[in-house]
């Protein structure tokens, strides 16, 4: 079977690699162009360009599939199947239709809940308590296809966004492997219709979607705080200081401070009032530094101690 496999970023490198290892070629990589990256806004191809490369598989990276000449570039490989993880581009109904067996795309949620670009997030900033990883025949909708197969995982009090992206990376690969696995094999996968109701869909993120308002309930603010983590990383004034809010938890506590009001500072955690409850932040990071502890915080900001 002929793999044609399309994705950008770390989280579709694992199902690169189920690809390789599944018994078909994979006979090329498309992926984004190379984009400006760090301090110095070097061209830096994606991590999967780099693991494509790595690996000895040409690599395609068109601005567009929308052209005649980048679906004939795509049918000369005579793809059998195209797998398509996070790569960023709508395909067409001409571009879906060139590979046999179509296109499969491993989706990081549970459909139809959160269609879209950010399901990662928007799950944790729901306070959703499970998601899970789908592998879905693509049709021309955005995430509107029917499943084939399905993985389920719990969302913890501890999980960041950087936390479930890894877990959600390593169960794509998972059931992508099963995929491949069972159609190598001759089976021809069941597809089941999405539910018509229950469509949520995960809007791109927003940086200034990080910025702290804590008139909100405390455990909305810690959604925000883990889901952000690592980016953008949420932030808020910290007794009049603008700072970056790595970790923090909700504090189920009665108070009658006005929200945004310091109302104890200890080593292990900053107790900000909020609309409802408070939030305890203990890892942060100020202007210019780096991410640091709530007792590293207070020792620069001693006057915190007291408080009240």
């Amino acid at each position: 079977m002929r793999v044609v496999f399309a994705g950008t970023p770390e989280f579709s490198v694992p199902c690169l690699e189920a690809c390789r290892a599944s018994g078909a070629e994979v006979v090329a990589v498309y992926t984004q162009p190379d984009r400006p990256a760090g301090r110095g806004r070097k061209l830096t191809p994606s991590p999967v360009k780099q693991a494509a490369l790595a690996a000895g598989i040409p690599v395609e990276q068109p601005e567009t599939l929308k052209t005649p000449e980048a679906r004939a570039t795509l049918e000369a490989y005579r793809p059998d199947l195209m797998v398509v993880v996070a790569y960023g581009l709508i395909l067409s109904r001409k571009v879906l239709a060139i590979p046999q067996l179509g296109c499969w795309n491993v989706h990081a949620s549970l459909l139809p809940r959160w269609r879209g670009a950010a399901p990662i997030q928007r799950a944790i900033l729901a306070g959703d308590t499970q998601t899970g990883v789908d592998l879905m025949q693509m049709e021309a909708g955005l995430d509107t296809g029917p499943v084939l197969l399905e993985r389920r995982t719990p969302i913890t009090r501890d999980d960041t966004g950087g936390s479930l992206h890894d877990r959600l990376s390593s169960l794509g690969a998972d059931v992508l492997a099963e995929g491949l696995r069972r159609t190598l094999a001759g089976e021809i996968l069941l597809a089941t219709p999405q539910a018509e109701h229950g469509v949520v869909y995960a809007h791109k993120l927003e940086k200034t979607e990080a910025r702290l308002d804590f008139s909100r309930a405390a455990i909305a603010l810690e959604r925000q705080v883990r889901a952000f983590d690592p980016w953008p990383v949420a932030e808020g004034d910290v007794a009049g200081e603008n700072v970056r809010i790595w970790a923090a938890h909700a504090v189920d506590q009665h108070h009658n401070a006005v929200p945004g009001k310091v109302i104890a500072a200890q080593r292990d955690g900053i107790d900000i009032a909020c609309g409802e409850g408070m939030l305890r932040i203990t890892a942060l990071q100020r202007a210019g530094g780096k991410r640091i502890t709530a007792a590293d915080y207070l020792n620069a900001r001693p006057e915190l101690r007291s408080a009240r």
